[in-house]
């Protein structure tokens, strides 16, 4: 049951962050058309491919943390190893599938736009027919949260 738990409430943060971004960004991807610093060079185009490194990414995924590690701020529980890398597992998996879920919600692009072709941010990182990212990101947190047990 615990299982099952953690991955409808991974299905609806994702979700509800989706369709946060896609309010927050639009029909554009990757922060295009927002008004935040990017930083790109030889190495953010060797991890990243296409997309610069944004603030607003950048402050996102900080937040998240911020928030994932409240109930430890908190003292709610103890910290442990355990709870860590389940936490680094849920955050992982998250942003996948929230990104996943952004291009089925969004109205500009849609299920069938989920490809090479049309996604100029992840296309010089596809494998196969989804992002590397998700090829990383995936097993590494599935991982992470099966030793969390």
């Amino acid at each position: 049951m615990v299982h099952a738990v953690f991955v409808l409430y991974l299905l609806a943060v994702s979700a509800a962050f989706a369709l946060l971004e896609i309010q927050i960004e639009g029909g554009e991807g990757w922060a295009r058309s927002l008004p935040t610093w990017r930083w790109e060079n030889r190495l953010t185009r060797r991890l990243f491919g296409a997309r610069a490194v944004t603030g607003y990414h950048l402050w996102v995924h900080v937040f998240v943390l911020l928030m994932l590690h409240l109930p430890f701020a908190l003292a709610m529980v103890p910290f442990t190893w355990q709870l860590e890398a389940r936490l680094v597992a849920f955050w992982l998996l998250l942003w996948v599938v929230e990104d996943f879920l952004w291009f089925v919600f969004s109205p500009a692009w849609g299920i069938r736009s989920f490809r090479r072709e049309r996604i100029w941010w992840h296309a010089p990182n596809w494998w196969g027919f989804m992002p590397r990212d998700y090829w990383l990101a995936i097993p590494v947190g599935v991982v992470l949260y099966v030793l969390s047990w």
